[in-house]
């Protein structure tokens, strides 16, 4: 039985550790750390020979893009506490100065690795007719097609820099590329410094003409060097180099700001002009030209990496091409839930007869914009409320809203404009929705909105009746795709009255009182969830099964670990699916000796947050305590955003929960890394042939429980699916 089977497989010994101290900082795992190894589990899919050869490009350019991210905002904000002296420890006891050592040590290495598994991907890529050639390897035929092509779409939207007196150094954008180029005048070899800058709005790979079968593409620098007597005529290349920067982007807002919104669209233009935290470039550069740069952008030695390949290893994601569906994931088409077909497509129907969660993207989103939808349209409803954190350019659920509003029916939508890299999105939604009539807020100035809930108010008969959704994730059609997330619908009365208080609160900053079957951070989550775990160390006390099943994407908190600790060292078995940043060191003797934590990496993105509470009956049990929330157990959901967290009533949709989804995670063999005390993450392999359970393969092919027209909390399917 492999190590990852947490369902099955009985705790490890816990591991001695007599020079940590149990109460000292060591008892957490840096969180910065924390993610980088998050991300080294991301490029380990990269070479995974179980997928597909372009999905394993995909994983390789999502490591790449999750860095540069990394960089512009958790970099950019220690290195500024750095720059100003500030001494004050994370958690786990390392200030910012020395987390900065450590993240530039490991982060070297990662790209350094990216690099390396580029070369070996682009190698099967040739074998599988797929190459990246260079301008040395062009036949006459790619030499007339890239001439035509850099005139008719690249030359028009080029700007060539000289560098001299009469020309300053130009300002480039976060996360824009530039050829450095020393150039020779051919008359009369008088040199001349210019710079390149590669437009953004350009693919970076070129495609050539193929044969059948074939496809060939070309970086567009190559191109660029090629046509440099077009850019610089009477010049030729005596040196260059690539380079690539990164700015901090992170938003700082003036908490007093009289109108949030301006004050928004004034920092989304700054952003673009943060300060340089990383310069990678090319290797081989000539030292006068990459001084230049460097001083230019008040680049210390320390902040540049000089890469042997590709600078921007991102841009691989535009290979990675519908041409070739052979090494692509096999195509899924997202399951209409039974029950909502037994009622001819009518979601209000299908919510009236039972509660019903639905497991994201196997299920698909479509059944939560189709809600929306049929409220906007239905002549009973009159009220319809909606938070929105993240939305997609073209939001469908925007749309309803916006259609609800024309309807002449009461619509408020809570935007939330402080979501990290939408907020442009985000307000131009806010002023469609205005134009159409809705009710726009923005919530709290010191707190993000990060709770995810439809109210929708109908008449029927002589009484409202309120429906509600409750998500763990965005209400973004896009992420829904490849995001895994629960959606929660039902017309429970208390959870309407429920969705009422929160929505006052956040439009008129009246505090909710009297919250029947939910929990709200910063007011109440943190104190819930923390109550839940001692009444797991008294049910242990008294020699009851005591047993804490927890997944979510991040678990930072110092106090709901320290709670974790004290559970374990008080007899209660605690099993963690935790995808990413994790600071809690799971066995080591007298702290954790009864806490596991795996992390699940693959076709999907694990993104919901569960928590089950054996109750006294351990787990599995019908008499657990289940919650659905939209918080991870960071700091900042905990204690500075408005989340919820959901308790599930119904028997159905609770054994969905414990008995399919969360025990499918903490089963699953294929796609588990398994955390050790030291902080890293270990893969376990089964012996070739050995079945290996894969979570995301079981919920490919079993419908959710509460969404099948007939199930029961009986109805559980068999942890098991096809095999390869």
């Amino acid at each position: 039985m492999t190590q990852a089977n947490f369902l099955k497989a009985p705790l490890p010994p816990a591991t001695e550790m007599p020079e940590l101290d149990p109460t000292g900082p060591g008892r957490f795992f840096n969180r910065e750390l924390s993610w980088l190894g998050f991300n080294w589990r991301v490029l380990e899919e990269a070479e995974n020979p179980k997928v597909p050869l372009l999905e394993r490009l995909r994983f390789l350019s999502i490591s790449a893009a999750n860095l540069d991210e990394f960089y512009t905002v958790r970099v950019a904000g220690l290195r500024e506490l750095a720059h100003a002296g500030n001494t004050t420890p994370a958690a786990d006891g390392l200030t910012p100065a020395e987390q900065l050592v450590l993240i530039d040590e490991d982060a070297r290495l990662l790209m350094a690795e990216q690099q390396r598994v580029l070369t070996e991907l682009r190698g099967l890529m040739v074998e599988e007719g797929i190459s990246i050639v260079t301008r040395t390897e062009l036949n006459e035929g790619d030499v007339a097609f890239l001439a035509e092509a850099f005139l008719s779409n690249v030359f028009p939207v080029l700007s060539p820099l000289a560098i001299d007196p009469a020309h300053p150094f130009p300002f480039i954008p976060n996360m824009g590329y530039c050829l450095a180029l020393q150039l020779e005048r051919t008359r009369d070899k008088r040199a001349l410094q210019a710079l390149l800058p590669i437009p953004a709005q350009i693919d970076r790979f070129m495609s050539l003409p193929a044969g059948d079968g074939e496809h060939r593409f070309i970086q567009l620098e190559e191109v660029l060097l090629l046509h440099i007597d077009s850019l610089f005529p009477g010049y030729r290349i005596k040196d260059h180099f690539g380079f690539r920067v990164l700015r901090d982007s992170d938003l700082e807002v003036e908490e007093e700001a009289e109108d949030l919104v301006r004050e928004f669209e004034v920092a989304l233009k700054r952003r673009r002009r943060g300060e340089v935290v990383r310069l990678t470039i090319s290797k081989g550069s000539p030292d006068g030209l990459r001084k230049i740069v460097m001083d230019a952008l008040h680049v210390r030695p320390d902040e540049v990496i000089e890469l042997e390949g590709m600078v921007g290893v991102a841009h691989t994601k535009e290979l990675v091409i519908d041409a070739r569906p052979d090494l692509l994931w096999p195509l899924f088409t997202p399951r209409v839930p039974e029950r909502v077909q037994d009622h001819d497509g009518n979601m209000f129907e299908a919510i009236k007869q039972k509660d019903m969660l639905l497991h994201h993207p196997y299920e698909t989103f479509d059944m939560v914009v189709r809600f929306l939808k049929q409220a906007a349209l239905d002549p009973d409803v009159v009220a319809i409320k909606q938070t929105l954190y993240r939305t997609s350019k073209n939001s469908p659920i925007v749309d309803a809203l916006c259609d609800a509003a024309e309807e002449g029916k009461s619509v408020t939508a809570l935007v939330e404009l402080k979501a990290r890299f939408d907020e442009a999105a985000n307000i131009r939604q806010s002023r469609r929705l205005e134009r159409s009539g809705a009710h726009v807020v923005y919530g709290f100035l010191d707190w993000k909105t990060h709770a995810k809930i439809s109210q929708v108010v109908r008449r029927e008969g002589d009484r409202l009746v309120t429906y509600t959704h409750w998500g763990t994730g965005n209400y973004h059609p896009i992420t829904a795709k490849i995001y895994t997330d629960l959606s929660f619908f039902t017309c429970d009365a208390a959870l309407g009255r429920d969705a009422a208080k929160i929505f006052n609160y956040l439009s008129g900053y009246a505090m909710p009182a009297g919250l029947e079957n939910l929990l709200i951070s910063p007011h109440s989550l943190k104190a819930g969830m923390i109550e839940m775990i001692n009444q797991e160390i008294e049910h242990a006390k008294a020699g009851r099964p005591a047993q804490i099943w927890i997944k979510m994407n991040s678990l930072i908190e110092p106090d709901m670990i320290d709670a974790l600790y004290r559970a374990s060292q008080g007899g209660v078995q605690i099993d963690c699916v935790i995808r990413g940043i994790c600071g809690l060191r799971p066995g080591i003797k007298g702290l954790s000796d009864n806490i596991r934590v795996k992390s699940i990496i693959g076709r999907f993105l694990e993104h919901s947050r569960i928590a089950c509470f054996g109750n006294g009956h351990g787990l599995p049990s019908k008499k657990a305590r289940v919650f659905i929330s939209s918080a991870d157990w960071m700091g900042r959901n905990l204690n500075r955003r408005v989340e919820t967290g959901v308790e599930i009533q119904n028997p159905t949709v609770k054994a969905q929960i414990v008995s399919q989804v969360m025990a499918a995670n903490l089963a699953d063999t294929a796609q588990s890394w398994v955390m050790e005390p030291s902080g890293n993450f270990k893969r376990y392999t089964l012996p070739e042939g050995e079945f290996s359970f894969n979570c995301h393969r079981f919920f490919m092919e079993n419908p959710s429980l509460s969404g099948r027209g007939s199930a029961g909390a009986s109805d559980v399917p068999k942890l098991t699916h096809t095999s390869d």
